[in-house]
C-alpha cells in the first residue's frame, strides 16, 4: 500500500472511531453524567463545549461560526500539505501517521460543530438526546463538541509541607477531552519527540 492510500485509510478509520464514541455518549448519557472506573481518578463524563480548547468560547454565535470556518481552512491546508509531502517523497511513514492523527482529530471536531446541532436534540441533565429529532438543538455549523474522557489523576488537598500551596485543594489535569483531541495531542507529541527522524 502506498503512503497516500495508507493515509486515506488511516484517517477514515480514526474519524469513524471518534464519531462512534461521541454518538454513543450523546445517545446514552445525560449531560453532566459521570461513569467512574479505576477508582475516582478516571471516568466517562459527558460534557459539551463550543469547540475551543479547554471549553473556552468567544464572540457568541458569530465567534462559533468563525471558529468553525477557520478550522475548515486549516484542515484543507493540512490535507494539501500531507499530499504534497507524499507526492514529493519527502514524507516517511511516521510523518504520515503524525499528520494523519492531527488531520483526523481536527476533522472529528469539525463534524461535531457542523452537523451535531442539526442532527441531535438537546442533551440535558434530565434528558438523553435523540438522533434526527423533530426539533434539533441548533443549526448547521453551530453544533457543540462532545467530550467524555476525564482523568483527574489527583484530586485532593496537597500535603501541608509543600511551600506556598500546601493544604490547598488541587486537581491535576481537570480537563475533559474526546478521541479527536487525543489524536491531535499524540500526533503533535510524536512530531516533537522524533522530529529529527521525521523531519529530515
Amino acid at each position: 500500500m502506498n503512503k497516500q492510500r495508507f493515509a486515506i485509510l488511516f484517517i477514515f478509520i480514526l474519524i469513524i472511531i471518534d464519531q462512534i464514541t461521541k454518538i454513543y455518549v450523546k445517545l446514552n448519557m445525560y449531560l453532566g453524567e459521570h461513569n467512574y472506573y479505576l477508582g475516582d481518578w478516571a471516568s466517562i463524563s459527558f460534557v459539551e463545549n463550543e469547540g475551543m480548547a479547554f471549553g473556552l468560547s468567544f464572540g457568541g454565535g458569530i465567534g462559533k461560526l468563525l471558529l468553525t470556518f477557520f478550522r475548515i481552512i486549516v484542515v484543507i491546508f493540512i490535507a494539501y500539505y500531507i499530499r504534497k509531502q507524499i507526492q514529493t517523497k519527502h514524507a516517511n511513514y511516521l510523518f504520515v501517521v503524525c499528520m494523519s492523527l492531527i488531520f483526523a482529530g481536527a476533522v472529528g471536531n469539525i463534524i461535531d460543530s457542523v452537523f451535531y446541532g442539526k442532527i441531535f436534540s438537546e442533551s440535558t441533565p434530565s434528558e438523553i438526546a435523540t438522533l434526527f429529532p423533530a426539533e434539533s438543538y441548533g443549526t448547521w455549523f453551530k453544533g457543540r463538541v462532545v467530550d467524555m474522557f476525564y482523568f483527574p489523576l489527583y484530586n485532593d488537598n496537597l500535603p501541608e509541607w509543600i511551600p506556598f500551596v500546601g493544604g490547598r485543594y488541587t486537581e491535576f489535569f481537570p480537563y475533559i477531552f474526546n478521541v479527536a483531541d487525543a489524536y491531535i495531542t499524540v500526533g503533535v507529541a510524536i512530531l516533537l519527540l522524533f522530529q529529527n527522524k521525521i523531519l529530515k
